[in-house]
């Protein structure tokens, strides 16, 4: 019983000895500092909770487009919503990116991020085919 007592305690504590102090420094490891950021903490490694910097990306806000098209045909208003309201980030004056916003938005029952989408839309393509039926959207949505 004590041998098994012994090597139950030995397999405990062995991985404990099994890690490297982070003071020893392995053969050939460079002395140079970690890169750090403006704030002096090092980059983040989990890229999926990093924070996205938008910049003017036409290619990606129509990739954006075209996905939320697809969860807008399907029925996923919510997630259309989230895709059109990134192209909007992407690229601001993409007409097509406020106007499936909005179109989004109105099936979700939010008049008034609805109208915030249309008026835009509105801004940017005020003399387009259906500018006319937009407008009587935004009337109903008052």
């Amino acid at each position: 019983m004590s041998r098994s007592v012994a090597a139950l305690v030995l397999l405990a504590v062995a991985p404990l000895f099994a890690q490297e102090s982070p003071q020893l420094k392995k053969r050939g490891e460079s002395t140079k500092p970690q890169a750090v950021d403006k704030d002096g903490l090092p980059p983040e490694e989990d890229k999926s909770i990093a924070v996205p910097v938008y910049g003017f990306n036409p290619l990606q806000a129509q990739k954006e487009i075209n996905v939320g098209n697809q969860y807008f045909k399907k029925g996923s208003y919510r997630a259309a919503a989230g895709r059109f309201e990134e192209a909007t980030k992407w690229n601001s004056g993409e007409p097509e990116a406020w106007l499936r916003l909005g179109e989004a938005q109105e099936k979700l029952k939010d008049r008034k991020a609805a109208r915030t989408a249309y008026s835009k839309y509105l801004q940017l393509a005020g003399d387009s085919k259906i500018a006319d039926e937009i407008r009587k959207k935004l009337e109903k949505l008052k």
